[in-house]
């Protein structure tokens, strides 16, 4: 047994690893199926994930470093738990790992049996597993990279110094690359000389189609995943999404995972960086101020309007504005909270603006994550045309208040006032009509469209996982489709009706503590879908200790917690210390059951290395 007391093996509370089961098998293996024996000797990291959240592709993102630092101890497993129904599909997974150039083995678990044998509850969440095959450490959400390798570290030291732990290669086989021209586009835009811009985002680059939206003109980037300025072959990307057309001539580029805005010369090719600074925003930091000098969060597309660019901040469920004559940037709508909220822009709520399309008097937009199509009218409001809510889903035309989407990521304005909805994971073009108030279909048998571009009386859609643009007629008659809705599959938390204690649970993380120089240093917001489940308890409040009561009434819903925690270096000799801020956004499915819990706990992680 290891002598906890011995300095060179700290204590730690250690639970045997469950197992690792999925029904859709092992992808980036080369076949071979893994158990958690074979991996013993190694530091196993799982990473139970869903491709749509953008939380989870940035964790994706965060874990690249320490998974190219450590290639020799480490074995980073991706466990991919849907949310959505297309989500659950094999081959919408194997795609999404090609997509987002995920160089790990990835356990498909369509039916979330290893999340629920982990116990998890929130998407992503990534757990620790030691050489020897026990449960060390479980973080849900994301900026937990650096504590996760501090703790490798001591993982190495300790199981070296054991004789338990094995070096060697990993179990990741790179797939075969295929020959397409383009790679998961994402975003496409017209050019004045006829030909069409698209975003070839999974190779880095941009690429110029012919007026048959197929010839390449040329390529835009180098290919390789970077960050940098320069020539149009010597200028890095890092999955761009998308393209407006300025007055100017010049194209916008949303550069999503380098959180920046760049700026492409059509003439000569060569890319500036517009805005951002190349680095992630995470709170506490500025939210306006000098374009290049304030962080971004992964922009998904830009539109111009009312005389500025504004951005799609999925990142920060956001959107913010590019200002061309101060050449600055700004917040103009959103909270950062997670969900479907209309109102004045600053109060309103929005998940993973994806896709914005403007006209005169609107900004459409596409919300991703709450299946919906929403719009800004030119007083700064945000209303709700289609949708309504984080959980709810599906393919069903007919009146707004009733139709359903599935995850779109591209809208576009058509000339009659309607718009086209790229409705990404129904697989379909629909299409709203604010003269009516109904939603229809006009095509379907499309692969994850993500955008769509007007060419005179037709639409070229950008289909994003058959790697191609799609001519398609305009007005092309409805396809029937069964009207189909569905619930997420993620197990709701059975609890009991009436008082519920809600304890979300922070500690500072070592050398650290809670900042109450000068007030209260946490913050806990609560609200629910539908809002009749709270009786009492919603809104904001400073204690992370809060008693809900829960409307026996309501079968079952969501809870929508977002908590935040300040906390500072515990030095008393610096009279400036660091500070850091640590924000969770929770969206909890609960059931009533007369009998089950009546406490609901949630972790708050102390997330390292963030300074506000």
């Amino acid at each position: 047994m290891t002598d906890a007391s011995s300095p060179r093996t700290p204590r730690r509370a250690r639970v045997r690893a469950p197992q690792l089961t999925g029904k859709g098998g092992w992808l980036n293996t080369g076949g071979k199926q893994y158990t958690l024996a074979d991996l013993r000797g190694r530091i196993v990291i799982l990473d139970f994930w869903t491709f749509c959240c953008i939380n989870c592709l940035h964790v994706l993102d965060e874990l690249r470093e320490l998974e190219e630092k450590h290639r020799d101890t480490v074995v980073i497993i991706g466990v991919h738990s849907p949310k959505f129904v297309h989500e659950a599909e094999h081959q919408a997974v194997v795609d999404a790992v090609e997509r987002y150039g995920v160089e790990h083995p990835v356990l498909d678990d369509p039916e979330l049996a290893t999340w629920k044998q982990y116990a998890v509850r929130a998407w992503p969440t990534l757990v620790v597993i030691d050489p020897e095959g026990y449960v060390v450490a479980q973080h849900a959400g994301e900026g937990h990279a650096h504590a996760i390798e501090r703790l490798v570290a001591e993982l190495e030291t300790e199981h070296a110094a054991k004789g338990t732990l094995r070096r060697g290669d990993g179990p990741y086989v790179p797939p075969e690359p295929e020959p397409t021209v383009l790679r998961f586009p994402g975003k496409a835009i017209a050019l004045p000389g006829g030909t069409f811009l698209v975003s070839d985002t999974t190779r880095h680059q941009l690429v110029e189609l012919a007026a048959d939206g197929e010839s390449v003109v040329r390529r835009i980037g180098s290919g390789a995943r970077g960050f940098g300025d320069g020539t149009a072959d010597s200028a890095a990307f890092n999955e761009p999404q998308g393209l407006v057309l300025l007055d100017d001539g010049s194209v916008v580029v949303a550069d999503t995972v380098n959180h920046a805005l760049r700026r492409v010369d059509l003439g000569t090719g060569a890319v500036t960086t517009l805005a951002g600074t190349g680095r992630q925003w995470m709170q506490g930091e500025p939210t306006s101020g000098p374009a290049r000098e304030v962080s971004l969060s992964s922009p998904w597309d830009v539109a111009w309007w009312q005389g500025k660019l504004w951005i799609a901040m999925a990142g920060v469920h956001q959107l913010w504005a590019y200002d061309p004559d101060t050449e600055t940037v700004a917040v103009t709508a959103g909270t950062t909270n997670e969900g479907l909220v209309d109102g004045p822009g600053p109060e309103a709520w929005f998940a993973q603006p994806s896709g914005l399309a403007a006209t005169a008097d609107r900004l459409w937009l596409a919300d991703s994550e709450t299946s919906a199509l929403r719009w800004v009218d030119l007083d700064g409001a945000v209303h709700t045309a289609v949708g309504t809510g984080l959980f709810d889903f599906g393919h069903r035309d007919g009146a707004a208040e009733q139709a359903l989407l599935q995850h779109p990521l591209g809208v576009t304005a058509l000339p009659d006032g309607s718009v086209a909805i790229s409705d990404t994971y129904n697989h379909a073009l629909r299409r709203y009509d604010p003269a009516t108030g109904e939603v229809t279909t006009l095509a379907t048998d499309l692969r994850e469209p993500s955008d769509a571009v007007l060419d005179g009386d037709e639409i070229l859609v950008v289909e994003s996982a058959r790697h191609r643009l799609t001519r398609l007629r305009l007005p092309e008659e409805a396809v029937r489709v069964e009207s189909v809705a569905h619930r997420t599959q993620r197990a709701a938390t059975e609890v009991a009706p009436g008082e519920l204690k809600l304890d979300v649970i922070f500690q500072a993380p070592a050398g650290q503590k809670l900042d109450t120089r000068y007030g209260p240093s946490t913050r806990l917001l609560v609200s629910a879908t539908p809002p009749e489940l709270l009786i009492t308890g919603e809104g904001v409040g400073t204690d992370l200790n809060r008693t809900l009561t829960l409307n026996q009434a309501v079968a079952e819903g969501v809870l929508h917690v977002s908590a935040m925690a300040a906390s500072c270096d515990d030095d008393p000799s610096n009279e400036y210390p660091a500070c850091h801020v640590h924000q969770q956004d929770w969206g909890v499915p609960v059931r009533l059951t007369v009998g089950a819990t009546d406490r609901l706990p949630l972790v708050l992680a102390g997330m390292d290395d963030r300074d506000a």
